[in-house]
């Protein structure tokens, strides 16, 4: 089986980049410089080293803890025993794989892939990113390490600026296009805009050095879907949240009986949740104000406000102002972590490695109503993703959710899933 076996949790592969080319065209180079050749070619291609066997832990961060928090860049930090893979991840280790005349050592920006292999050895993504720092620890004595920390691709759009300019005024999927052409990220797989989008955004000006990813969140503030970079490294943009026909890719239970069993569960009840006033101004239009007066009644009065949107018109900003209104808290199950150690079927830390934003969970928790067990359930959103690998203990996986309502498809005849309304659709 491809990769190195963490205990009780599979097999992985941490790949880095070696920095240069494995097949590329070279001037003046006997072979790798002949024209014609089949074999070195202009572009080349980027190899790969494994070091999973000379690290110690990785952690992955991607996405966000709650629906109403923006989502930044992916992470990846891991630690590799420079000692027990005999120096070859020193910057001055000019026999190490590492090594280039140009760039030596781990190199910032070089590209890195977390991998995890199924039960039928398929290659799955964990993360893909690139290298965006490391710290080299020398020992006296004891073992060398290496610190690296890793970013996905929204690491590019923190550190790209926009030109002054006057985009025209286009739907939310449109104007995202039109970024990442503007900052040349990568087309074609690399990127997956859904072309729904609900909000048409103004052609209000782009001032000179507006920072790419400050403007992305404009844009995810006033569509209010979800924009990140996948498990796979592709850039990911869908619409506003709303009704899903999406099932459940995996159950979580407390009870050992009905799928994955967990061992954390995080649960929200309060009144911090409760937003029952919220403004919405489009560019410097007067604002737009949408209320929940029982709940201000029930709660004082919770504000948001949101200036100087992206939205085109008025219209829009009131639909979001009663989009956002949340006048009654809710108890929900806010995040769930489990350990492949406690899952006891292999197709099951399959899904579970997998599960990405934007997918369905179901989570289960026993709990007594009246002094007899009850089982509660939830159908919840993914929105952030993490994972922790200790080579010596195995893989711990946490989830944070949002509440999502399922909409089912509709039936003919059937005495639930035949009756037309709000969650009964057709598909």
């Amino acid at each position: 089986m491809p990769g190195y076996s963490v205990v009780k949790s599979g097999n992985y592969s941490l790949l880095v980049d070696v920095g240069f080319l494995i097949d590329g065209f070279t001037l003046d180079d006997p072979v790798k410089g002949l024209l014609n050749s089949t074999q070195y070619v202009l572009d080349g291609s980027t190899t790969f080293a494994e070091v999973i066997d000379g690290c110690t832990g990785i952690n992955v961060r991607r996405g966000r803890r709650d629906e109403g928090d923006i989502f930044g860049a992916g992470q990846m930090t891991f630690t590799l025993n420079d000692t027990l893979a005999d120096g070859v991840f020193n910057p001055f280790d000019n026999a190490s794989p590492f090594y280039d005349s140009t760039i030596p050592g781990l190199a910032p920006m070089r590209e890195v892939q977390l991998i995890r292999y199924d039960d039928a050895d398929n290659a799955e993504f964990l993360f893909v990113g690139n290298v965006v720092n490391y710290n080299y620890n020398f020992n006296l004595g004891q073992n060398d390490t290496v610190d690296v920390y890793c970013a996905d691709g929204f690491f590019k759009l923190g550190n790209t600026h926009l030109e002054g300019q006057n985009p025209t005024k286009e739907m939310s999927d449109e104007r995202i296009e039109w970024l990442l052409d503007e900052i040349d990220y990568p087309t074609g797989a690399a990127r997956d805009i859904d072309p729904d989008g609900v909000t048409e955004l103004s052609s209000a000006s782009i001032s000179e050095g507006t920072n790419a990813k400050q403007y992305l969140d404009q844009i995810q503030q006033a569509e209010q879907g979800r924009i990140y970079i996948d498990r796979s490294g592709v850039f990911v943009s869908e619409p506003r949240i709303g009704l899903t026909l999406t099932p459940a890719v995996e159950t979580f239970s407390d009870n050992g009986t009905g799928g994955v069993r967990y061992q954390k569960l995080g649960i929200s009840f309060q009144a911090e949740d409760v937003i029952n006033r919220v403004t919405v101004q489009a560019g410097t239009n007067s604002p737009q104000t949408a209320d929940d007066v029982p709940s201000q009644t029930k709660y004082f009065l919770k504000s948001l406000t949101l200036t100087n949107t992206l939205l085109d018109s008025n219209v829009q900003a009131a639909d979001l102002a009663d989009y956002l209104l949340a006048g009654e808290p809710e108890p929900r199950f806010t995040d769930v972590e489990t350990t492949f150690a406690g899952i006891a079927l292999a197709a099951d830390r399959d899904t579970v490695a997998i599960i990405d934003i934007g997918n369905v969970i179901t989570i289960e928790k026993t709990i007594l109503v009246g002094g007899t067990p009850t089982l509660r359930t939830e159908v919840l959103a993914v929105e952030g993703v993490e994972h922790s690998i200790d080579l010596n203990r195995g893989h711990t996986a946490r989830f944070y959710t949002s509440p999502t309502v399922i909409a089912f498809e509709l039936l003919l005849d059937d005495p639930v899933y035949g009756i037309m309304d709000s969650n009964n659709v057709l598909g």
